[in-house]
């Protein structure tokens, strides 16, 4: 079929393309151009009409390149018919929610519709402008839901710079050639589910993920196809349940454990079911285990409320984490240390990425602006013994009503000093002062030190680090969101002895750090003592309310900030997505931390 034998409409706009023909750059095989005009003129407007999101002014520039480098063939047909390469991206089209998307983002309702045109234009060798367009139409839309897809899969959906998150996503956009990864690697390819997986987020963490949902999927159809009552409350003020005591609805507790693999399948015995077994508690602790709670293994009503919530709610978190990986420069989709602050948890990174350790922290305050930022740095210093300079806000809000109840007694008893801009200490000083703010406060460096013994700088405009803490009865805490901003570690010992031992970065010691010159560091008399690292470690402070662990299993935490409410609330809207940057200002209050 020749597009040139078509009507006056054909040769308007055979003779359109003909007035700004260009050379061909692609690299996958050459294919007609009896339709280039036609897709000439659909590609000059920002909106196909015949898309579920018809507006793609986003990509139009990425789209208009693509066919400037192919000549304005046709790309995903030939001979009339769907080539293998246009088949495997529809077949991804339609399983993109086991990726975390949403199939109708790529028109996966529509599809079906529209090859069964192609057939009937290839089968009655139609050559009207009518079928012209349909072809044209059929290559375009191709073009522009791939480009999504793959865009979508790099780089995520929403900017997170539009939800207040310090995270350059729109450079790894900007950086991202759609246009040519198309032309020279996937069309006509053979191979594009593997050239797909390789845009994707290469972290294992984010792949153990990604096979997480798909399970998650499977639970979630498998309960609405089969739904079943709530597991009923413990009546008020009753305490936990505990091993040998009674359960109202012990075989539907038991189906539920048994459900998302928290107890093995097999048909209990008849002593198990008689009272809150042992067995039975051991499936509730791995459950707890796995969803942030306190895991003694006894019922209360907080595992309760959590084995209620459907599984359409955990493949929705499985989905958001998937996005926020995807937001990741990628510079830091493997970074060195990774926070997690919905799970209260570190990560750290050998250089070959294996894991080093894990270890719990404390996170900013969600009430009162106290939230930690979302953002990637380099970590470059260590500091130990740290002088702490409380913020002004903190003077004011903090330490001038102890001093009221107290007196002026309550600074040097907590290791406070007085100083004055210049940094010379000030002996005599009144209440006014200090809530005026003529003078600045500091704690001396210690063991009472609000920082601990060492803190762990990655330079940011939030005034946010690591550190460690003298309060560490906090980590026996379920949750703990519980400073004023900064991250608390801990075993910052630990922490420390990792940093500067693989930086290899001691002017006083020929052979490195080891545990002892940490201790000493940390515990002798020298204060504030900067050690600058000699590579830069990448750090992610993240927000992930979903994960498949090390060991394979998945986990799921409260979305401590209301961030996933924000994110779903985003994507809601459809495309085009935000891609607006809003000015970064994070709830924290810059400055506020501790």
């Amino acid at each position: 079929m020749s597009g040139c034998k078509g009507g006056v409409k054909g040769l308007m706009v055979r003779f359109h393309h003909l007035a700004r023909f260009h050379h061909r750059k692609a690299k996958s095989p050459p294919n007609t151009t009896d339709y280039a005009g036609n897709v000439e003129v659909l590609v000059s407007s920002p909106t196909l009409t015949l898309l579920r999101w018809p507006n793609y002014v986003d990509d139009q520039a990425a789209v208009q390149r693509f066919y400037d480098d192919r000549a304005d063939e046709l790309a995903w047909t030939r001979d009339g018919r769907p080539t293998n390469a246009a088949l495997a991206l529809l077949q991804m089209f339609r399983d993109a929610a086991k990726k975390g998307l949403n199939p109708e983002d790529y028109d996966e309702a529509r599809w079906a519709m529209r090859r069964q045109s192609l057939d009937t234009i290839a089968l009655t060798k139609d050559e009207s402008d009518e079928a012209q367009d349909a072809v044209a139409q059929f290559d375009v839309a191709m073009t522009i839901s791939a480009m999504r897809y793959l865009e979508d899969l790099h780089v995520g959906r929403v900017n997170p710079e539009s939800l207040d998150f310090d995270i350059d996503a729109p450079a790894k956009r900007a950086a991202f050639d759609a246009a040519t990864l198309l032309n020279d690697q996937i069309v006509d390819a053979d191979n594009v589910p593997s050239v797909v997986e390789g845009v994707e987020p290469q972290n294992p963490m984010y792949k153990a993920t990604e096979q997480a949902l798909a399970q998650y999927l499977v639970l979630a159809m498998e309960q609405e196809a089969a739904p079943s009552q709530p597991l009923p409350g413990l009546p008020s003020r009753t305490k936990p349940v505990d091993v040998g005591g009674s359960y109202a609805a012990l075989g539907q507790l038991l189906a539920r454990l048994q459900f998302e693999g928290d107890l093995p399948g097999e048909s209990p015995s008849s002593s198990v079911m008689q009272s809150y077994s042992a067995e039975i508690a051991a499936g509730v602790k791995q459950y707890q285990q796995r969803h942030g709670l306190q895991d003694d293994g006894r019922l209360g009503q907080a595992t309760i409320d959590s084995l209620n919530v459907p599984m359409s709610v955990r493949v929705q978190q499985l989905d958001d984490s998937l996005e926020r990986w995807r937001w990741l420069p990628d510079n830091y989709v493997q970074p060195r240390v990774l926070v997690n602050l919905p799970e209260f948890m570190l990560r750290a990174y050998e250089p070959d990425h294996t894991l080093a350790f894990k270890m719990e922290v404390i996170d900013g305050q969600a009430k009162d602006n106290h939230a930690t930022p979302i953002f990637v740095r380099l970590m470059r210093y260590v500091v130990f013994r740290p002088y702490w300079n409380l913020p002004p806000s903190i003077v004011k809000k903090d330490i001038v009503p102890h001093i009221r109840r107290s007196g002026l007694g309550y600074l040097p008893r907590n290791e406070y000093e007085v100083y004055e801009n210049g940094g010379a200490v000030v002996s005599s000083y009144t209440l006014d002062d200090l809530q005026h703010l003529r003078y600045s406060v500091r704690q001396r460096p210690g063991p009472k030190n609000a920082l601990g013994l060492v803190k762990f700088l990655f330079p940011n405009e939030y005034d946010i680090y690591m550190h460690s803490t003298p309060e560490l009865m906090l980590f026996n805490l379920e949750r703990r969101d519980k400073s004023h901003g900064c991250i608390r570690l801990q075993h910052a010992d630990q922490m420390a002895l990792w940093v500067l031992h693989g930086d290899q970065r001691d002017p006083d010691a020929e052979n490195g750090w080891d545990a002892d010159k940490v201790d000493v560091a940390m515990n002798g008399s020298l204060n504030n003592r900067t050690v600058n690292l000699r590579k830069p470690l990448p750090v992610v402070i993240g927000y992930f309310t979903a994960t498949a662990d090390e060991d394979g299993t998945t986990h799921f935490f409260d979305d401590l900030y209301g961030y996933d409410k924000d994110l779903e609330d985003a994507l809601a809207k459809g495309r085009p997505y935000e891609r607006t940057a809003m000015k970064i200002n994070p709830k924290l209050v810059p400055g506020e931390t501790e």
